[in-house]
This record gives structure tokens, C-alpha cells and sequence, in this order.
């Protein structure tokens, strides 16, 4: 759908810089989903890997997120391979729905209520990051917690519209449970994509 540099908003590489790649395509349809424009595949133009690779090595950045829509949908072997080819370390931002195809360094799982998740993203998350948008995910993320593997990083994060009620229950389930942390849009602080 579109590829772009700037500057990681969310979970664990919050901060850091990198090179987005939104694959379009997805059939999980959240609700509070801030690209439905990508939803639809056949709205959006082909890239090939080689330019989507050389558009990556141009902004001289070493990180590349791979995000979608729902990325997973698709075999990503050729483009995760060429990425790695480059040194570029490459992470997933996926609900999890679908068994990954292609070799990823990084696996944010975001598990969504609306399509369960392939067994595989529980052993296969380096970072479980469950969005908050109703009190019942908080038990909701819980149960997830309890499937991932031991070293996987767990954040909670707020949906951006509902931001202000439920910041301030986040902070308070974190403190009492502090194996969990914030994850903030901060992409959306600065104002950037």
C-alpha cells in the first residue's frame, strides 16, 4: 500500500528509527483499525522487492517494519530474505492469524478479538502488544500472556480514540501487574506517519 521512513510510535522499538512497508490486504477488520484504506489489496499498485529493497537502503536505515493491513497474508520470503541480504534487521507487525512465510527478526504480535491467532505467534512473539479499547481486554490480554514464551515482552496499549479513558486504567493494571508495560502511539504525538 505504501512504504515510508520515520520514526517506530509503538511497543518495544519505540523511538528508534524506521523503514515502514504496509503490505495492503486484510480480512481481520478491526473496528478501530486507523488504515482501513488498506484493506483492500486490489486498491493499491504493485512494488516489486528489488525497489521496495532499494527505496529501504536509500534512507540508510538499519531497521525495516513490515506492517499491513495484515502482512502475513502473504509469503515474505523474498522480501525478508532481501532485507536480510542488506543487514537490515526487519520486524512484523501481525495479528497473528496467519502462519508466517519468510524469516523475520523481530514478531510483534497484536492478537485481535475479531480473527483468532495460528498457534505459531505464541511461540514465535518477541513482543505481545494487546490493544485496550474495552475493560474486558484487560483479562483478554491475561489469557494471550499466558501462551506466549517466557522472554516475550507484553504491552498494553490504548486505542487511540478511547486514549483518554483508558490511559489512566493502563497506568493502574501496569503497576499492579509490572510485567506488563505502556505502549503509546508517540508516532501520533509527533505527527507523523
Amino acid at each position: 500500500m505504501e512504504q515510508f521512513y520515520t520514526i517506530q510510535g509503538e511497543g518495544f522499538h519505540s523511538g528508534r528509527a524506521a523503514y515502514f512497508i504496509r503490505i495492503a490486504g486484510c480480512d481481520v477488520g478491526c473496528v478501530w483499525c486507523d488504515v482501513k484504506e488498506s484493506w483492500d489489496a486490489g486498491k493499491h499498485n504493485h512494488q516489486s522487492v528489488s525497489f521496495l529493497i532499494e527505496e529501504v537502503v536509500k534512507s540508510k536505515t538499519n531497521f525495516c517494519v513490515i506492517t499491513g493491513g495484515e502482512p502475513a497474508m502473504y509469503d515474505l520470503t523474498a522480501l525478508t530474505q532481501a532485507l536480510k541480504e542488506k543487514g537490515i534487521y526487519n520486524a512484523i507487525e501481525t495479528s497473528g492469524c496467519y502462519p508466517l512465510i519468510g524469516t523475520v527478526d523481530w514478531y510483534c504480535f497484536s492478537p485481535k478479538k475479531f480473527k483468532a491467532p495460528h498457534t505459531e505467534s505464541y511461540s514465535k512473539a518477541n513482543e505481545l502488544k494487546v490493544v485496550i479499547s474495552h475493560p474486558s481486554d484487560f483479562a483478554w490480554a491475561e489469557e494471550h500472556a499466558k501462551k506466549v514464551n517466557s522472554s516475550c515482552k507484553l504491552y498494553l496499549q490504548p486505542e487511540w480514540s478511547k486514549r483518554e479513558r483508558f490511559l489512566p486504567l493502563i497506568i493502574a493494571y501496569v503497576k499492579n501487574n509490572p510485567k506488563w508495560k505502556v505502549s503509546l502511539q508517540t508516532h501520533k504525538i509527533m505527527n507523523i506517519p
